[in-house]
């Protein structure tokens, strides 16, 4: 049940955001994920409104205006094992799609299962 945000600077194509949320979607998958399970978002800011350090934390090439943060929100319950899958999956995906995975910042976030309601208020993991 992840709930997937990507923000970005404005500009990018059509094609690059669906290349993204593709690699993402597949690499959730990839770990157990329905295939159906898919709910994605896309922010899209102005260049003043993303602030970010171009080499935190200590990257040999600097990112570009390219940078991507990823949050993943999951229910409780995955492994370290599992997220780190996760993250592999998805650098392998970048790399097929030409995205420089220099430019992505992953973030997984988790909450309690009694948390989701995915239509009509019923919280069917309770």
């Amino acid at each position: 049940m992840p709930l997937i945000t990507l923000t970005l600077l404005k500009g990018r194509d059509a094609k690059e955001k669906k290349d993204i949320c593709d690699a993402v979607h597949a690499a959730l998958v990839g770990s157990g994920v329905p295939a159906a399970d898919r709910f994605q978002r896309i922010i899209e800011l102005e260049p003043e409104n993303f602030i970010y350090d171009t080499h935190y934390p200590d990257l040999e090439n600097a990112r570009t205006d390219k940078f991507v943060i990823i949050e993943i929100l999951l229910s409780v319950g995955r492994s370290v094992k599992i997220k780190r899958k996760i993250l592999a999956d998805l650098m392998e995906g970048l790399k097929n799609k030409q995205i420089a995975t220099n430019d992505i910042m992953v973030c997984f976030k988790e909450t309690q299962w009694e948390n989701w309601a995915f239509a009509n208020g019923v919280q069917i993991h309770i």
